[in-house]
This record gives C-alpha cells, structure tokens and sequence, in this order.
C-alpha cells in the first residue's frame, strides 16, 4: 500500500513539473483512432452529413504546371496533411494534365484506373490535391464507390482536430460550414418536401400545412444562420483581442509576430527566446490559437512575441477570412519573424506561400511590418546544405531551436529591429516614488542608474508618455 502511495506521489510530482505545451501535447496523443469500429452506411451516397474517417487512403494529383519536382512535392505534402489526420497513406498517383478535368478532376480514363488502384489496396478513402466543386466530388464518389475528399477538407479537418480554444472552434466551424453549404446534396427521400397543402397527403397535421420545402433548402437555410451566428461571435470575440492589442499599443510595448510555413519551427523558437513552454508538436498545424509571451531585449527593453498560426500551399480561403481576426496580428506586429524550415527541399517555396497568405490578410492595411528572416532546424541539415541556405537567403538569421544555436544572434537582430523610445530623460526619481522607476524598467530603456541620499539618479530613453511624467523630476531641465 505504502509503495503505490508513494509511486502515487512520484506520478503527481512528474505531473506538476510538466509545462502547459507539454501537458497539451500529452492531451492530444491520448486521442487516437480506432480503425474497424465504424457504423457509417456502405452506400455513401446515402449520406449526407459525412464525418471525415481518413483510414486507408489513395492520393491522387493533377500537375497542370511546374517541373516534376515541384508536383510530386505538393503531394508529398498532402501526404503529411494525411498523416496528421490521422490516416494511412497506401499509394500516391500524379497525373499531367493541361488543367483539371471539369467533370472528373483527372479524367474518365484515370478514373478507371485509380478504381483500380484503390479495390487493389483496399482503400477506403481517396484525397485530391485541389479542391473540388460539388459536380467533381460527385461523380468520382459515384465511379469510385469510396469516400473522395480533397485538399480543402482535409485541412478544415486537422483545424478542427487541434482548435483548443472558444475562438478558434468557432473560426474552425464557419470555415467548415461555408465549404459545406455548396456541397450539400441529397438523394431519394432526402429530396422529398416536406408536408404542405393537405399536410402531405396525411403525414402531418396541424401546424404543418403550407408550401413546403425540400429537407436541402431547410439545411441550407439552417447553415446559413450558423454562420450569421459564428460572424457575431467571432466579432465580439475580435474586440477583446482588440482591447488587448489596444493595451499593449497604449502602453507602448513594441509586438513581435512569429509567422511562417507551418511545421517550420515556430512554437520552438518561442519557447527558445522566452521558455514559454507552449505546445511543441512534429505535426502540421500544431498551433492553431496565438500565444502572447512578454520578453525583453539584451538591454532589458520590453516587448511581446505572438506566435501565430502556420501557412501552407492553397491554404483554403475559406480559412484566411475565418481566421482573419487572430492574423491580423501579424499585419499589426512592430517587426514580422519569419520562420523558414531550413531542411525542407525547397524553402524559397515556403517563403512564397507565406507571402502570399500575409499579403492577402493585409490588404486593409496601409503597411506592413518589417519582416526579418529566420532559417530554423540548421542542425538538420549539412554543410553543402547550409551554404546553399545562405546563398538563398543572405539577410537571414540561421539558428536551431532545438540546440540553441544563433538564438543569441537572433535576440541581437530583433532587439536592433523593433521601435525604440525616442526620449533620452536624465532624472533624479526620490525613494518614495519606487513606482516610477519600476514603469521606467518595464516600460523605458534604462541608460545608466545610480543610487544617491535624495533618490534614484537614472539616464533612459523612454516614450513621451512617460517622458512627461519624469519632466517634474529632470536634472537640470535635460530632455533629448
């Protein structure tokens, strides 16, 4: 008894000593799949709100443009995403096509053989890289008789697997259900009126006499209120984002915004210049909700660091306008981290994407914030592999998070980058005003201290806010 008490304890100690990512990450693994255990209807065009069960899957890509290389990447990729899902990848087909086919995606030919390909493997699932219309999905669930998804859903799925919070659930479900609402369809009964006139012939009674309408238009009527619902949630929930924002601005406190690729390293690198312990998990889109973590420079001038949610390829739009409340942190930040994962085989990709989605975010903004580039994971890649990453980008800052190299560098870089106070106030602060000292650490960048009989002696540079409040207190008038 004494000895499960004690390894009782020992489990608790343990626990207590775990960090907030790390507590979320052993949440996260204790939620796997079961394969087999599934009751959903073998005839699937029976229906018609489909949980995403990625089990077995067959990937399929159509290369309209680029090399080779470049196509079979993209379903590489998609691959991961798979993955992340919690799939199994069996087979990974490309198809060169001028553009996609309208009706099929790959064409009738191609249908026929991947129906081949999946009743070979025994997969249950297929995944397009691209989205698909409504017709597309359509026609290649009725030929291939397996679930067909594509690219668009499959992200929309690992979101919702890893939203944590009340914001980011409800910035998950309006992007899911404004790609639903045109992909709503339904057979046999499902396309029956409901009672009208004579209450259907006799099915209803009171109360449900009138002009009928299809079960369809009553879910799209149904969705389309969800969403109207989650746009003033999100709204609302905006607006406290905004008063935190508006407070940091107030208080003159300089934000730094992490962003890049997802899986580039950017929660690590967080971690690693403020020991924030958030989430760190080898896995596509690990972070979904922002984190706000308070650091200072060198010199011990304060700022913040937000550590944002990762881009990818095509990132779905309908995910861009969910999601633009918590990316408008980045359109807003002082200075932009842009994180590149240095062992990927082509990270001048990544860098495009990432601009692209950032650019799109920004429209309604007159500028952006300075963006300084950081190659992370350098301890994965080999001298021959470092040099090109250094031809490649020879502004950037190199480091690994996970070894800590350049991270001192880096600290340098951005303490050199984001805005500083522009008033230099030489004060004699006395005793009993402790409090405008400990403002003038927090907020201000002390030059030179001393301590004397009358009181705090301090040179600092300083916001004019604050500059103002040690006027009273300046030696012999100074103020720069």
């Amino acid at each position: 008894m004494t000895e499960n008490t004690h390894n009782s304890n020992d489990w608790l100690d343990h626990d207590a000593e775990l960090s907030t990512g790390e507590l979320a990450l052993a949440d996260r693994a204790a939620l796997r799949r079961v394969a087999g255990l599934s009751t959903e209807l073998e005839d699937i065009t029976e229906v018609e709100y489909r949980q995403l069960r990625l089990e077995r899957v067959v990937l399929v890509g159509v290369w309209t443009e680029g090399t080779a290389a470049d196509s079979e990447a993209s379903l590489a990729e998609l691959a991961l995403l798979a993955e992340t899902a919690g799939s199994e990848v069996l087979e990974g087909l490309v198809q060169r096509r001028d553009r996609p086919d309208p009706a099929t995606y790959i064409g009738s030919g191609k249908v026929a053989e991947l129906r081949d390909v999946v009743i070979a493997t025994g997969a249950d699932t297929v995944i397009c890289d691209g989205e698909l219309s409504p017709g597309q999905l359509r026609q290649l669930e009725e030929k291939l008789k397996v679930k067909v998804i594509d690219r668009t859903a499959l992200i929309l799925d690992i979101f919702a697997q890893h939203a944590s919070t009340k914001e980011g659930k409800a910035q998950v479900e309006m992007a899911q259900l404004q790609y639903l609402l045109p992909r709503l369809r339904g057979w046999g009964e499902s396309l029956s009126r409901q009672a009208g006139g004579r209450a259907g012939g006799g099915n209803g009674g009171v109360g449900l006499r009138g002009p009928g309408e299809t079960k369809l238009e009553t879910d799209r009527r149904r969705i389309r209120a969800r969403i109207a619902k989650l746009r003033r949630e999100i709204a609302a929930m905006s607006v406290i984002r905004e008063t935190k924002r508006g407070a940091r601005v107030a208080n003159a406190v300089p934000n730094v915004a992490i962003a890049g690729y997802t899986n580039a390293g950017k929660s690590s690198l967080l971690n690693a210049l403020t020991g924030a312990g958030v989430l760190v998990q080898d896995a596509l889109f690990a972070t979904l909700d922002p984190t706000t973590r308070r650091t200072q420079t060198p010199e011990g001038l304060p700022y913040t660091l937000t550590d944002t949610v990762g881009f990818v390829r095509h990132l779905p739009h309908q995910l861009v306008e969910a999601f633009r409340s918590t990316l408008e942190e980045v359109a807003d930040a002082d200075l932009l981290v842009h994180v590149v994962d240095g062992s990927d085989g082509m990270p001048e990709k990544q860098v495009t994407a990432v601009r692209e989605v950032i650019s799109e975010i920004s429209e309604r903004h007159d500028s952006m914030p300075h963006e300084l580039l950081v190659v992370n994971k350098i301890d994965a890649v080999g001298d021959l592999g470092l040099a090109r990453l250094r031809h490649l980008f020879p502004t950037a800052v190199f480091v690994s998070a996970h070894t800590g190299e350049g991270i001192v560098e880096l600290r340098e870089r951005i303490a050199s980058l984001i805005p500083r106070p522009e008033v230099v106030v030489d004060a004699l602060v006395p005793y009993a005003r402790g409090e405008i000292v400990a403002r003038v650490h927090r907020e201000g960048e002390v030059l030179k201290e001393r301590h004397t009989e009358e009181g705090t002696e301090l040179s600092a540079r300083v916001r004019p806010d604050l500059a103002g409040v040690l006027e009273q207190f300046a030696v012999n008038g100074s103020r720069a």
